[in-house]
């Protein structure tokens, strides 16, 4: 236990460990990544998803094995640390490139949120990002107040917001405009290629079930809650999705999708069901926007903090006054911010996802070097390294053909990160 944690500071129990994972993965990944997905290939988009559901379950596994081993809260940055070690510039590398992937998913969450909440009287891109801003704001407070609080807040978001879209979901499939066989005539080819590189693209909506990791010191009994929050986390957010997705292509016309990526499924839904459709789907984007900041502030500032305790992120970030990293949690939300600010939709979503593939293959490739001291199977660490590298070079390569203007900022973007790491580095 820390020392500067409370002795009698309450455990997060299974229920809220799985939220946390929940809250950080079904958030603004799931609404973002429906619109892209289908204007690239079309009724596939739910086998995509899909299949990204499959490349996160891999990438749990990893993450599951170096948990339990390894026991430390720092998840992927302390893993590398530990596995590696004497590699004090790739340890802090990787702790600044996690960190600023986890601030990316926290701008993306709340500009879907802000996205969702202006959609029925603006869209002024202005007052987006204030709603955003403010929405931030609000839930660094809530982190500040209290880790019971925030378990407690994050139960009652996350579990609503999944019987919401699942309402969604059934009422899409039940007013469906078109059937199965319609969309997937037997003499059209499969864009083999073009599902994995959507798969890749989508890897953002399942990032977050790390965030368990990180709350390890405010836990009971990791060794059991660790491998059951994260697979019930990963398998249901997967189900979700597909459900989704499947609902969406069947209900909602394809061009309707794309022209509204940002808010497809409300406009879907207010289609069949009127005013109330509409509502019904923003209240569930509100919901789980909100549960993924939360969540992802909540498990990511404990990462801050700890890399900060070991010199390579400002000493200030460290402190944890009752368990609470204040400090860290300040700075990822101001950061988050300054990033809605210089940036857009589709370059935070990319951003994400290319930063959590290549942090997911390090972390396959340490759980292989060290199989024998976790008790990883070959075949699984050696799957994992596959479809981790598969995905991250289809994801850079489907941005340089279509976006590297894009890919141009999130390379200049990681530059400045690795000179920040360095910096630590030599200072330290």
């Amino acid at each position: 236990m820390r020392p500067d944690r409370p002795s009698t500071a309450p455990p997060l129990g299974l229920a809220e460990l799985i939220a946390i994972a929940l809250g950080g993965m079904v958030g603004g990944g799931i609404f973002t990544v429906l619109g892209l997905s289908v204007a690239t290939i079309g009724a596939w988009t739910p086998v995509a998803i899909g299949l990204g559901g499959c490349i996160a379950t891999l990438a749990a596994y990893s993450y599951v094995k170096l948990a339990l081993f390894y026991r430390d809260e720092g998840a992927t940055y302390a893993f590398f640390k530990r596995s590696f070690p004497h590699h004090d510039f790739s340890a802090a590398l990787i702790g600044w490139w996690v960190v600023f992937g986890y601030i990316s998913t926290i701008a993306l969450y709340a500009f879907t949120f802000a996205s969702y909440a202006i959609a029925p009287f603006s869209d002024d891109p202005w007052l987006r990002k204030i709603v955003a801003w403010s929405i931030i704001l609000a839930f660094a407070g809530v982190n500040i107040w209290s880790t019971k609080g925030m378990g407690r807040l994050e139960d009652l978001l996350v579990y609503t917001k999944i019987v919401i879209l699942l309402v969604v979901a059934g009422v899409l499939w039940g007013n469906a405009s078109i059937g199965l066989p319609e969309l997937f005539p037997v003499d059209t080819p499969i864009p083999l290629l073009g599902i994995v590189t959507i798969a890749s693209v989508t890897f953002v909506a399942y990032e977050g079930f790390q965030l368990v990791i990180h709350a390890m010191d405010d836990m009971a009994r990791p060794e059991h809650n660790i491998p059951r929050a994260i697979y019930a986390a990963v398998t249901l957010a997967t189900v979700v999705y597909v459900v989704i997705a499947v609902g969406a292509v069947l209900a909602i016309p394809f061009d309707e999708i794309i022209a509204n990526q940002e808010h497809a499924l409300a406009s879907g839904a207010g289609d069949i069901l009127g005013p109330i459709g509409t509502h019904l789907v923003i209240a569930g984007a509100l919901l789980a926007t909100m549960s993924a900041i939360s969540g992802t502030l909540f498990g990511a500032s404990r990462l801050m903090s700890v890399i900060a305790r070991d010199g390579f992120f400002p000493k200030w970030m460290a402190p944890r006054p009752r368990g609470i990293p204040r400090n860290a949690v300040l700075s990822m939300a101001g950061f988050a911010c300054l990033l809605i600010l210089i940036g857009d939709l589709r370059l935070i979503l990319e951003f994400g996802s290319i930063t959590f593939l290549l942090v997911s293959l390090l972390m396959a490739w340490a759980n292989h070097v060290h199989r024998g001291k976790t008790e990883a199977h070959p075949a699984m660490t050696i799957a994992a390294i596959g479809g981790l590298s598969a995905g991250a070079i289809l994801i850079l390569w489907f941005e340089a053909a279509h976006a590297p203007a894009q890919l141009a900022f999130v390379l200049v973007l990681y530059g400045l990160l690795s000179l920040g790491a360095w910096v630590f580095t030599k200072l330290g």
